[in-house]
């Protein structure tokens, strides 16, 4: 793997734990080093850090806020 990608890992617990958990990204990444943007989606997606997943979490915290207050009155 060229050591460019390795200090990516390195500098970016998430994405060595990602790796460590599919190690077969450890071959395509060997194969092609351009895989990297897809891996680091593949990352983004398990650990929901998606702009839209940041936004479903924000609309759930309104919604229980919402439902909160609504049952005080």
């Amino acid at each position: 793997m060229e050591l460019e990608l390795q200090k990516k890992f390195l500098d970016n617990p998430k994405l060595y734990e990602h790796l460590k958990q599919n190690s077969g990204w450890i071959k395509i990444l060997n194969r092609n080093p351009n895989a990297f943007k897809d891996f680091e989606e593949s990352m983004k997606e398990m650990y929901k850090e998606r702009a839209t997943d940041k936004v479903d979490e924000m609309l759930d915290n309104i919604d229980l806020i919402t439902t909160f207050l609504n049952a005080m009155k």
